[in-house]
């Protein structure tokens, strides 16, 4: 058993076990590493998961690239450039300045819709 089967049978939440599936089966389909990386990232425990503020998305994030954020975008700086943000979770305040800076706040399922390939994307943990 590969070692995502085996962190993913820990997992008690239905949706991120077949959010975790869909990445992995997308990451095969179009050999895109990015989508596997992501699962394996959401596979671990909870403990894990990347906290990233909105500070760290102005500073790292291009305009015309996706960020992924494999774990919670919180709201803490701000943001003055349009930005794609996928992650599994967002605050409210953290939706609202990327909402507000002309970005959008996307979940995994439709950031592998977009970009199937996974090309131009930057993982920030």
């Amino acid at each position: 058993m590969s070692r995502i089967r085996r962190l993913q049978r820990r997992k008690t939440n239905p949706n991120l076990v077949r959010l975790i599936d869909d990445l992995l089966r997308a990451s095969a389909e179009n050999d895109a590493k990015v989508w596997k990386e992501i699962a394996e990232r959401l596979a671990k425990p909870l403990r894990n998961y990347a906290e990233v503020n909105v500070g760290k998305l102005e500073r790292y994030g291009r305009e015309g690239e996706m960020v992924l954020v494999p774990g919670k975008v919180l709201g803490s700086g701000e943001l003055s450039k349009p930005l794609t943000v996928a992650a599994w979770r967002f605050s409210g305040s953290a939706r609202e300045k990327i909402e507000r800076a002309g970005g959008r706040c996307i979940g995994f399922l439709d950031a592998v819709k977009q970009n199937p390939g996974g090309k131009k994307v930057r993982i920030i943990v």
